[in-house]
């Protein structure tokens, strides 16, 4: 029966238009019953995206709600859910012509054909919301409460209110009791937050109550990408430059601490994956996340995610504090942190001060509001332990050409912090909102630092960031994007730079 329905339709290419008003798009989501349908609403004002589903009748609409009634009776979506995606599907599908024989229903074929679209939707998808958990191009949902639209974050025309609503609390209610179970988690009146992740990786926050957020229950879901976006792609979306992505290539390469900051959904996370690409191919790395985002191209990986408590009271938590300080004697090159926030900082600012490599992300817009968050509560590290960060890339959201960007606004190295906590700061790298480009510094405060420690002259570094810059922007005009590909590349270029640059024509 999945034959039917094609659940990875090709993605189209999007256009973007300045002028707002002209958008107007259609594409498959589930093929071939439901699409999307984004367009300038003159009535709203507004883009807006519509969720377009198979019409039924009042009479289809009513067999609809006595089948899948019979069906909660019937089947343990839980031991469905458990197997394949192919053999559940086949289990709805007879357990619905099943019944459909026994209450003696008269429907045709197509009629059905629609139908089990819904049964698909509801018993082994999300519901409603299963359709845009399809979209490649949503980022996040929102919903914020009854009787109001849901959002969705769209990485093209990015936030749209949709045709989507709860109408209803009890429905509501139940739908994230159904999040919770699929999230493997416990949501009660007692404990009326959710935090978690689902099967496919993606992160849901929810409240399940009117005494937490007084429009009833609301929930986030922030898409997990399986593949995540590689070097040369975001060359490509002029998140940063060559020479900065090279910058980081060298830095990695020789054990350098960098922390990449900026606001909520400015795109942390996604650089920290593209920069965990120039980790050495031999090197043994450990990530450690609150929920799993971090996706690396290599074998030597040992990825720990933290356990919140089950139940009332903190049984059975696991932190990121105690990850973090047992990942130590996991004996890791490298150590990728998902975000820090609290006293974990501190351990894993002890593990940069004795020569463990780390990359991590925090919230946080400028380098004096870090450096300030890292010496304050609840942090409260020492200035000499905040030396031991070698730079800081500050992530933003940026409006170009009437676009929403995320670009890197600049790369600050942490020269010295004094015992006041005063830093003196180098930024070798920044980007300039008025024209839109990026500029750079022939002064490196952390590639001296790598000169002095290992002996390799600062000019042969230049020289080597040049090349691999040109190596990155070859490979971005050749449109090489591919997740395997580029990763392929890079660790190549670790063990035969000098093949790796010839093959891609590319002199040193």
């Amino acid at each position: 029966m999945i034959g039917k329905l094609n659940l990875n339709p090709t993605v189209p290419p999007l256009p973007r238009y300045e002028d707002k008003k002209r958008i107007d798009v259609r594409y498959m989501l589930i093929s071939p019953y439901a699409s999307a349908h984004i367009y300038w609403n003159a009535k709203l004002n507004e883009l807006v995206y519509e969720l377009e589903e198979p019409i039924l009748t009042d009479y289809e609409v009513e067999v609809l709600e006595k089948i899948e009634n019979a069906m909660l009776e019937l089947i343990n979506v839980n031991v469905a859910v458990e197997k394949t995606l192919e053999a559940t599907t086949n289990y709805i599908d007879k357990t619905a012509r099943l019944l459909i024989d026994e209450l003696n229903i008269k429907i045709s074929s197509e009629s059905y054909d629609r139908m089990f679209y819904y049964f698909f939707r509801d018993f082994i998808g999300l519901n409603e919301i299963d359709p845009l958990l399809r979209d490649y191009f949503i980022e996040d949902i929102e919903c914020n409460g009854v009787d109001t639209p849901l959002f969705v974050v769209h990485r093209i025309y990015r936030n749209l209110r949709t045709n989507i609503a709860y109408h209803d609390f009890d429905n509501l209610a139940s739908f994230i009791e159904k999040l919770a179970q699929r999230t493997g988690r416990y949501v009660s009146y007692a404990q009326p937050l959710l935090d978690g992740t689902l099967p496919d990786g993606s992160r849901v926050n929810a409240t399940y109550t009117k005494d937490v957020s007084s429009r009833g229950p609301t929930f986030t879901i922030r898409k997990f990408t399986k593949i995540p976006w590689t070097p040369t792609q975001l060359i490509s979306m002029n998140t940063l430059s060559p020479e900065m992505l090279a910058y980081f290539w060298v830095l990695l390469e020789h054990k350098a601490n960098i922390l990449v900051t900026g606001g909520t959904a400015s795109g942390k996370t996604t650089l920290l994956n593209a920069l965990a690409f120039f980790i050495p191919p031999e090197a043994r790395v450990v990530s450690i996340e609150d929920t799993r985002e971090i996706n690396l191209p290599r074998e030597n990986w040992l990825p720990s995610v933290a356990r919140t408590s089950i139940g009332v009271g903190k049984i059975g938590e696991i932190d990121l504090f105690e990850i973090l300080k047992s990942s130590f004697r996991q004996n890791p090159d490298y150590l990728i942190v998902g975000e820090v926030r609290g006293k974990e900082a501190f351990v894993l600012f002890q593990g940069m001060a004795s020569g463990h490599a780390s990359i991590s992300t925090m919230h946080s817009d400028s380098i004096d509001t870090l450096i300030r968050r890292l010496q304050t509560p609840p942090i409260n590290l020492s200035p000499t332990l905040v030396n031991s960060l070698d730079c800081v890339a500050i992530m933003t959201h940026a409006s170009v050409g009437k676009q929403e960007t995320r670009k890197v606004r600049e790369i600050v190295e942490v020269v010295n912090v004094d015992k006041e906590g005063t830093a003196l700061v180098n930024t070798p790298f920044r980007w300039d909102p008025k024209k839109d480009l990026f500029y750079s510094k022939k002064h490196s405060k952390a590639l001296e630092k790598i000169s002095t420690r290992t002996g390799i002259p600062v000019e042969k570094l230049y020289q080597d960031l040049l090349t691999r810059a040109k190596l990155l922007y070859g490979l971005y005009k050749k449109r090489v994007f591919g997740f395997d590909e580029v990763g392929w590349i890079i660790n190549e270029y670790h063990k035969n730079p000098v093949g790796v640059l010839s093959k891609y024509g590319i002199g040193e």
